[in-house]
C-alpha cells in the first residue's frame, strides 16, 4: 500500500538539494539580504530620525516592506530552481535512463516539483526569526501574518508549475528560465500595466458618464497580479478604493486562488504529458 504513494525521485532530489553545498549558501544570502534591511530599518527609524524608539506603526512598515521583498525573493528564486529540473536532465543525458524505470511521469513531475517546493518553504520559514521582530513591537494582526504565507505558498507552487512546464518542453535550460522569467514579467509587471490602462481609460470614461463603474477585465489583472493582492491584504482600505474603481465587490483573493489553482493544474498536465512525447505509451 506504501509503495504506491511512495516517490523515489522526490527522495533523491531531497537528498541531493539539501545536501548540496550552493543549496545552503544560496539560503544564507537570502537570510542575509533579509537581515540587512531590518537591521537598516531599524537603525534609520531609531538613530537617523532622532526618536530613538520604535512605534507600532514602524512595525507595521517594516513588515510590510519585507513582506514585499521576500515574495520579490521568492519570484526571483522560484525560476532559477525549477526551469532546469528536467531540461537538465536532457543535457546530461539522464532523462532516458529516468523514463526507463518504473516511476510514471506524474511521479517524475511531481517529485521534481515538491522538492523545489520544500527548499523554497524552508527558506520561508528561516526568515520567521526576523518576523518575530514585528510581534515584538506590534503593529501586526495574527491573521495578516498568516494569510500572507499562503499567499507565498501559492505563488510559488504556481511559478514552480510554470517552471516545470517549460523545462518539460524545451530542450535548453537557458530557453526554459528565459520562458518562465518572461511569465514571471507577465504576471507581476504586464498585469499591472494594463490595470493601471484600465484604470485611466475608466477614469476618462467616466469623466463623460455618471453611470456606475464596471470593469472586469480591469478587475481580472489586479486579481492575478501578487502585488496588487499583497497590498490589498495588508492595507484593506485599498481593497475598498479597488472595488470603487472597478466596480466589482468580489475580494480579488478569490480570482487569485482559482486562477493559480487553475494554472498550476494545467502546467503540471502539460508537463506530464510532454515527458514522454516522443514514446508510444505514456505513464
Amino acid at each position: 500500500m506504501m509503495d504506491r504513494f511512495s516517490n523515489p525521485v522526490l527522495l533523491k532530489e531531497l537528498k541531493l538539494r539539501f545536501r548540496a553545498f550552493k543549496s545552503f549558501s544560496g539560503l544564507m544570502f537570502y537570510l542575509a539580504v533579509l537581515c540587512i534591511f531590518v537591521a537598516g530599518f531599524l537603525l534609520i527609524r531609531t538613530q537617523f530620525t532622532g526618536t530613538n524608539f520604535f512605534r507600532p506603526d514602524d512595525s507595521f512598515t517594516m513588515f510590510a516592506v519585507l513582506s514585499v521583498l521576500q515574495m520579490g525573493l521568492v519570484m526571483f528564486i522560484t525560476p532559477g530552481l525549477t526551469a532546469g529540473a528536467i531540461s537538465t536532465e536532457r543535457e546530461k543525458q539522464t532523462l532516458n535512463i529516468l523514463l526507463t524505470t518504473t516511476q510514471s511521469s506524474t511521479q517524475i513531475i511531481i517529485g521534481k516539483l515538491l522538492s523545489s517546493v520544500a527548499f523554497l518553504v524552508l527558506m520561508l520559514l528561516a526568515g520567521l526569526p526576523l518576523y518575530s521582530l514585528v510581534f515584538l513591537f506590534g503593529g501586526v494582526s495574527p491573521s495578516q501574518f498568516v494569510t500572507i504565507f499562503l499567499l507565498y505558498l501559492i505563488t510559488l507552487v504556481a511559478i514552480g508549475s510554470i517552471g516545470i512546464m517549460f523545462s518539460t518542453i524545451t530542450k535548453k535550460t537557458i530557453v526554459s528560465m528565459i520562458a518562465t522569467y518572461g511569465a514571471m514579467i507577465f504576471l507581476g509587471g504586464i498585469t499591472a500595466f494594463f490595470f493601471f490602462m484600465g484604470v485611466s481609460m475608466e477614469q476618462m470614461s467616466m469623466g463623460m458618464s455618471t453611470a456606475t463603474p464596471f470593469a472586469p477585465i480591469t478587475y481580472f489583472w489586479a486579481s492575478i497580479n501578487p502585488g496588487a493582492l499583497m497590498v490589498t491584504i495588508l492595507y484593506p482600505e485599498m481593497a475598498n478604493s479597488l472595488e470603487s474603481v472597478v466596480g466589482i465587490s468580489l475580494p480579488i483573493w478569490v480570482v487569485y486562488l482559482i486562477f493559480y489553482i487553475l494554472l498550476t493544474v494545467f502546467c503540471l498536465f502539460v508537463a506530464i504529458r510532454k515527458l514522454r512525447a516522443n514514446m508510444k505509451t505514456n505513464r
